[in-house]
């Protein structure tokens, strides 16, 4: 349940308002919503920002994609290096991926390439932490994920959260896509149903079998009526102002007809859901597209198994790459056809790259100073490919960027301010990011 402060008011006979919210007036709802949805108000009344605020569909690929074995390859490598793979030419002259990518390789005109990120950091967890949020992990200081601070800083468009996450491939150990020192009202709202199963609901929209709308409507008055005796002996009249106006938020969002439509996958054209894949990251990838039609500021479609210590080219080739390998580009592609392109800033982002040598298991282990990063749309300019590794992509040789990099310049695109400063729990400021914009791509 919605647990919004940590105090309670109670009446004469023992029971606390939020023990009655608990047992009748929201649970048979199955309301828990996260606590994103906990402070509209303090979203909407954050910094103000400058300029309209462009949405974003990032992409986490959770354990470390290979650059090796997709968008960097060393065709003229030792055999140890280059793997099993062979190369394809792209759309862009004298530019080539693996043959395990040939939709990508075909749409590279598209979409901006960066090989010459370097991570410094190989390790899981502290990975999901520094990558989305661009600071480096600082157990005293839980920076937050940009997918947070952009619920913060821009607050809501409707009724709609404005950031919420598909999946939980995300290693939340170290504060990894939260919201760190910003509360976690601005912690993303996790969708953990798979949009390409038959009967997909959304846990905690989906009212459960039997709550009707009438059933929900004389929930709220009884609720309603226990306030107007409750208010009259309130000492903390402001309190439960805020307590009304959060449950009110959380009720609208699962009463809104928006909210509802927002994650019918299945009223897509059937065709269309094909051609992003019938698949999990697939129709991911169409429900993130609906809720940014519908208002959510910021998506994250997670997607997991990338840690390929052991069967590296087998994994890759039959499972892991066909499905973003189809899905992708068919993103950008109905993203563009929509309008929406201009302002939805796409993004491919994955831990660390892997090593240059094949281990023994034919697998590739973690590797922290080479990897790549994707992004369109917002415009950033397609078919851009910057930067370059070394002769056994182990690490880059020009063009070098960094994880703080790659945050500054998706903060620029968002038109997230470059000096944003939220404040610590023991009150100090502190700058949410330090890197430099990708000048090539803004």
């Amino acid at each position: 349940m919605l647990n919004l402060l940590p105090c309670t008011v109670r009446t004469c006979e023992g029971l606390s308002r939020r023990n009655f919210l608990q047992v009748g007036a929201l649970g048979g709802l199955g309301v828990s919503l996260p606590q994103a949805l906990a402070n509209e108000a303090l979203a909407k009344s954050a910094t103000g920002s400058s300029g309209k605020p462009t949405n974003c569909i990032l992409i986490w690929t959770q354990g470390g994609t290979s650059h090796h074995d997709t968008f960097d390859p060393k065709p003229e490598a030792p055999i140890a290096i280059k793997g099993e793979f062979g190369v394809i030419d792209t759309a862009i002259p004298g530019v080539q991926f693996t043959e395990v990518v040939p939709r990508m390789a075909q749409y590279a005109n598209q979409f901006a390439l960066l090989r010459s990120w370097n991570p410094l950091n190989g390790s899981h967890g502290t990975a999901d932490q520094y990558v989305l949020s661009g600071r480096k992990f600082n157990p005293a200081m839980h920076y937050p994920t940009v997918g947070a601070v952009a619920s913060w800083h821009h607050g809501f468009q409707t009724v709609m959260p404005p950031y919420i996450q598909l999946g939980t491939a995300v290693d939340s150990r170290f504060g990894g896509g939260k919201a760190g020192i910003l509360g976690i009202q601005h912690d993303p709202f996790v969708i953990q149903g798979d949009p390409s199963a038959v009967g997909f609901a959304v846990r905690d929209i989906t009212p459960p079998a039997g709550i009707t709308a009438e059933r929900v409507s004389r929930r709220r008055s009884v609720l309603n009526a226990v306030d107007g005796l409750m208010r009259p002996s309130s000492l903390q009249p402001k309190t439960f102002d805020a307590l009304d106006n959060h449950y009110k938020t959380a009720l609208d969002m699962v009463t809104a007809a928006q909210t509802q439509d927002a994650f019918l996958v299945d009223k897509e054209d059937p065709k269309l859901r094909d051609s992003y894949g019938r698949n999990r990251f697939g129709q991911n990838l169409v429900l993130a597209r609906r809720l940014i039609e519908a208002g959510v500021r910021f998506v994250t479609v997670t997607d997991g198994g990338w840690d390929t210590h052991a069967n590296n080219f087998p994994a890759l080739k039959n499972s892991l790459m066909p499905r973003i390998d189809q899905g992708i580009p068919q993103l950008i592609m109905d993203l563009e056809q929509r309008g929406m392109l201009e302002n939805t800033l796409v993004v491919w982002l994955t831990d660390f790259g892997r090593t240059p040598k094949i281990n023994s298991a034919s697998g590739r282990d973690h590797w922290s100073t080479a990897g790549f990063a994707i992004m369109a749309g917002a415009g950033i300019p397609g078919g851009a490919v910057l930067g370059a590794t070394d002769g056994e992509g182990g690490v880059p040789i020009k063009h070098e960027y960094f994880s703080e990099d790659l945050m500054a310049t998706i903060y620029h695109k968002l038109n997230l301010p470059m000096d944003l400063h939220a404040t610590s729990p023991d009150g100090r400021p502190v700058r949410l990011q330090e890197g430099r914009t990708i000048r090539e791509w803004v």
